[in-house]
């Protein structure tokens, strides 16, 4: 490689090293500046990522290291969202009650490396790129789940997600391997081109199984979701929070450049296997979160059910369904982070966080500007017009439906009637029930977030056609 090839694909990763290079030197200004350095830390991790998230724009679009790293309008709409995740998340860090775990150094460090790995997974262009891209943002995760090592809870979460993880990781590898063995090729476009001669055998049918269970373990797909309620659960809140965000949308975006660009040719393969994960993980999401007394696990299950929804997006194999699924994402992002700002105000007077949905009870009377963000953030999840969810719901299932997958529709649309259940039971103990506890004053940080979330719910109407216009523009780079 000629230094100019160099240089031009250094530029086309610069994002992705200056996340990487200010991590390195954020943890030896924590080494040695001791353990109060933590919020300072966080300070200038967050300037780090929007500092990464304006050069993106400058170092264009291109291929680099030889077509290993490819970055285009898709790239980019994926890891802005990236980054609004990992942003939003270390500013609910800030606002969370009980930092004696979370103002380590080492937290938003870890938290860098892991959004550097989501962001080279989501400019992978073969197998190898891919499988790093991963594994950089998984260790990382492994790790910020149990990092409260004095509770047996987050502890046990992070064990469940490593172990699990390690499964799914091995499960990837072998199916990397076999397409590699029946295809001759780990670059996504050599990939497709193979298929397209028709010089594939079953094993590799196999293989891209195999892949697809690895990355659907990473949006908590069924049967893939085994780990979610506990992890949710035992994770500390904030850490809940990035990975029902961030790693979600980045797995999300590399299902879809490897169903679209490496396994096109074999969309009739595919997509039996996209139908029946989005199937099951709409139903058992909306069934199982019924009977859930803690919030957190309530969230866990409507993760799963909402990936089924941007599933539906995924196997309709059209531009207009990449389009709903980068809305869908988008969405998901701001409702999913608004709520987990509410949970954690969810702190008694007399100190310590309540997890249970019980605790809400008379919320409407106690803090009614609190309750009625939720409710409205309840009814987006719920998908009620004219709110955010409700558009992000519709143009994925349409997108179905012009694909005639008339089914997968069907089944999405009585899944949310289902789902709508469990968050308006949500609305009822806030606005119906008699109070029981008072939480205290909410963070700054917290009203920030959650605010954010609920302007964005209820004001979608007013700014989601420039979202919707860069969604297509994201998706059009795909066909």
């Amino acid at each position: 490689m000629t230094s100019e090839l160099l240089l031009s694909s250094l530029k086309l990763i610069m994002p992705e090293l200056i996340i990487a290079i200010g991590a390195m030197v954020l943890l030896m200004i924590g080494a040695f500046a001791g353990k109060k350095s933590g919020p300072t830390i966080i300070g200038l991790a967050v300037a780090l990522l929007i500092i990464a998230g304006l050069v993106m724009f400058w170092s264009g679009q291109g291929t680099a290291f030889g077509g290993s790293v490819v970055s285009n309008s898709f790239t980019h709409f994926m890891k802005v969202l990236v980054l609004i995740g990992a942003v939003l998340s270390m500013i609910l860090s800030v606002g969370h009650e009980e930092p004696e775990y979370l103002d380590r150094f080492e937290f938003p460090v870890l938290m860098l490396l892991s959004t550097t790995g989501m962001m080279l997974m989501i400019s992978a262009n073969d197998m190898l790129a891919f499988y790093m891209g991963l594994e950089l943002m998984s260790l990382p995760l492994y790790v910020i789940a149990a990092i409260n090592r004095d509770s047996l809870r987050s502890t046990e979460a992070g064990l469940k997600y490593f172990v699990l993880g390690s499964l799914s990781s091995g499960m990837l590898l072998y199916g990397i391997s076999l397409i590699y063995g029946f295809t001759g090729n780990i670059g996504f476009e050599a990939v497709a081109n193979q298929i397209q001669l028709g010089e594939t055998g079953l094993g590799f049918i196999f293989g891209m199984v195999f892949v697809l269970a690895g990355i659907t373990f990473k949006i908590s797909a069924v049967p893939f979701h085994m780990w979610t309620p506990d992890v949710y659960e035992g994770a500390p809140t904030p850490v809940t929070a990035f990975f029902a965000s961030a790693p979600k949308i980045a797995a999300m975006a590399i299902i879809i450049r490897l169903l679209m660009e490496a396994f096109g040719p074999a969309a009739d393969q595919w997509r039996q296997v996209v139908v029946f994960i989005s199937i099951a993980s709409m139903l058992l999401g909306a069934f199982a979160a019924i009977g859930q007394t803690n919030i957190k696990r309530l969230m866990a299950y409507s993760s799963i059910t909402h990936m089924g929804y941007a599933l539906v997006g995924v196997a309709a194999d059209s531009q207009e369904g990449v389009q709903g699924v980068a809305i869908y994402m988008a969405i998901y992002l701001f409702m999913t982070l608004g709520t987990f700002a509410i949970i954690m105000a969810m702190r008694l007077k007399e100190g310590g966080n309540v997890e249970n949905i019980d605790d809400l009870a008379g919320l409407s009377s106690t803090n009614p500007v609190m309750a009625f963000v939720l409710t409205m953030l309840m009814f987006s999840l719920a998908g009620v017009p004219p709110l955010a969810g409700f558009f992000g719901k519709y143009f994925v299932f349409l997108a179905a439906i012009h694909a005639q997958l008339y089914a997968l529709a069907i089944i999405g649309v009585l899944s949310s009637v289902v789902a709508a259940f469990y968050y308006l039971r949500v609305i009822k103990v806030m606005w119906f029930d008699s109070p029981t506890v008072e939480f205290s004053r909410v963070a700054g940080e917290l009203r920030f977030v959650f605010g954010l979330g609920g302007l964005f719910a209820i004001g979608y109407l007013l700014f989601g056609g420039p979202l919707n216009n860069a969604a297509g523009v994201a998706a059009a780079a795909l066909f």
